[in-house]
């Protein structure tokens, strides 16, 4: 059964007796259905009765009704009101804009509006590398997507996939101090969307693809890369693929193994698994066998693919395994998963080598139960933030953009990607990592300056 979470917080507005004893049954009710009350504040009193305030994690949507029906059948409980925290999080946005630059009389206007501003428009004209230094180009970043594959909900159009972008361009700003902008396309012509980003790049400094399906994707971002002379970075590719590298670099510390020696299961070949793939091979990996619905990639069969999982299937899986993820499983040392939930059971990873490592990435439900896989293998990581070892892409595109937007860098070569996720391994000294502890957590602060310090080495001198 999931566990109660922060993505379900309810805040209930409650009339109760004023007395001890009933604000105490209050707690001990919502305790019994399996929330776990996180505030009670006293709001406001006549006498004989109190307005309360109440907060509590619950499961899901089912449980936070089960909550509310059980104060509700409590002598002298009226509930007033039931609010949903992460939706008022979410009320009218959550970003905004905000100047830099305070007007407070008419010299201000004059400098940064008219006429000042002519002179710096001018020269812009005159100097078009100007506009780096002179506009919000050289902080700024575009959140692009078509909404066609968001988190797990799969094609849920533009308007759907702004709370995404929005949380993504929140994350942007607080951990790499980069300044994003949500840029939701209502189009899913690859064509257009290409020629959308080419028209508004004059405005940022770099763009950031972000829930775009597979196999379009790929050609996307590469003719961004082609075409335009800011840095073009597809998240759920890239980044997901420099967090993996990392944890993977210091598991295999923890264990005692070396890349090159491993034998790798990957279950997706999507858009992650691709990029997870590549990365790793660059890094050192020999044996890598991916797993897609129909069974394990193989070069000998490779009719009706596109040609990303084609190439795929031709450099990797060097024994050319065949079969389904549960039997690919036998004798290997690293389990990662970017697919679906629950695909596996904890006992199907007994026929792994011993000291495996396990990344069941899958969000919000992993591939196997990080609990019981635990039984099998010695280090496991997820996707969650409520178990160890998060392995989550907040820890890359922060500190990486922060050092291109620094460096005015364009080219995002497959070196820096690796230094990128070296950097992130690096933040935990080795004296310092354990089973549970492979990957800094998500509000490290020296994670995004240590991307950054990465990224910056590959500037030209």
């Amino acid at each position: 059964m999931a566990q109660p979470s922060p993505s379900y917080t309810v805040a209930l507005h409650l009339e109760v007796p004023a007395s001890q004893k009933a604000v105490t049954t209050l707690v001990d009710t919502a305790s019994a259905t399996g929330a776990i009350v996180n505030g009670v504040d006293v709001a406001d009193t006549d006498g004989d009765t109190l307005i309360v305030d109440l907060t509590a994690d619950t499961r899901d949507s089912k449980h936070r009704g089960e909550l509310v029906e059980a104060l509700k059948q409590l002598d002298g409980v009226i509930v007033h009101n039931v609010g949903d925290s992460t939706f008022l999080a979410h009320v009218g946005g959550k970003v905004e804009v905000t100047p830099r630059t305070p007007i407070h009389n008419r010299r201000d206007l004059a400098r940064v509006y008219t006429p000042g501003v002519a002179r710096v428009c001018k020269a812009i004209h005159d100097h078009p590398e100007r506009a780096r230094q002179l506009t919000i180009k050289k902080n700024t970043v575009a959140v692009v997507t078509d909404g066609t594959a968001v988190l797990g909900l799969g094609d849920i159009g533009p308007e759907a996939a702004m709370p995404v972008m929005e949380g993504k361009a929140v994350l942007f700003k607080q951990f790499g101090d980069v300044d994003a902008w949500p840029v939701a396309l209502d189009t899913k012509d690859p064509e257009e969307i290409i020629k959308i980003v080419k028209a508004i790049a004059p405005a940022y400094g770099g763009i950031n693809l972000e829930d775009i399906a597979a196999p379009k994707c790929f050609d996307i971002e590469a003719r961004l890369r082609e075409e335009l002379d800011i840095p073009v970075f597809h998240d759920d590719q890239h980044g997901t693929a420099i967090v993996t590298l990392a944890a993977l670099i210091n598991a295999l510390k923890v264990v005692g193994k070396k890349i090159e020696d491993v034998r790798i299961v990957l279950s997706g070949v999507g858009a992650a698994g691709s990029a997870i793939a590549k990365l790793l091979m660059a890094h050192g990996a020999t044996d890598i066998v991916g797993y897609g619905r129909s069974g394990a990639l193989n070069s000998e069969h490779t009719e009706g693919m596109n040609e990303h999982r084609k190439w795929l299937a031709e450099n990797t899986n060097p024994r050319h395994v065949s079969g389904t993820l549960k039997e690919g499983l036998k004798g290997a040392d690293v389990f990662i998963g970017v697919s679906s939930g629950n695909l596996l059971e904890p006992k199907d990873l007994a026929v792994m080598n011993e000291n495996a490592i396990v990344f069941a990435m899958a969000n919000p439900t992993p591939e196997v139960d990080p609990v019981g896989a635990a039984d099998y293998a010695a280090v496991v990581a997820t996707g969650r933030s409520d178990f160890p070892n998060q392995i989550n892409n907040v820890l890359a595109f922060p500190g990486l953009f922060r050092g291109l937007l620094d460096t005015g860098i364009t080219e995002i070569s497959v070196e820096l990607l690796r230094a990128a996720a070296t950097g992130i391994a690096g933040v935990i000294a080795d004296e310092e990592l354990s089973p549970v502890y492979i990957i800094p957590g998500a509000f490290d602060k020296r994670v995004a300056a240590a991307v950054a310090k990465a990224v910056r080495k590959f500037a030209t001198v």
